[in-house]
């Protein structure tokens, strides 16, 4: 029993070791990816833009159409006061 202490208590003081240089590590890069992360949010990705743009191009069709709709409506309803039969 007691010799299993020894062979194991070597094995366990490695691996305390890694796990304490993993966090210094962590440690140590967590400004850079902190940062990183902050110039990522910062910025706009061509992907990102490409959607946007997109977006826009869509509500503004939307926008045109109704507008045009309108137009549409208006011009009939004054074809009809006007008198004409064939206001189309």
């Amino acid at each position: 029993m007691k010799k299993s202490i020894f062979l194991i208590a070597p094995l366990g003081a490695l691996m305390l070791t890694g796990c304490i240089a993993k966090t210094a590590l962590d440690v140590v890069t967590l400004p850079v990816k902190a940062g990183a992360q902050a110039a990522d949010w910062a910025t706009t990705s061509q992907d990102e833009a490409d959607r946007n743009y997109g977006r826009k191009m869509r509500e503004q069709e939307e926008r045109d159409g109704k507008a045009a709709k309108k137009a549409e409506k208006e011009r009939r309803r004054q074809c009809r006061e006007a008198g004409y039969d064939n206001c189309g």
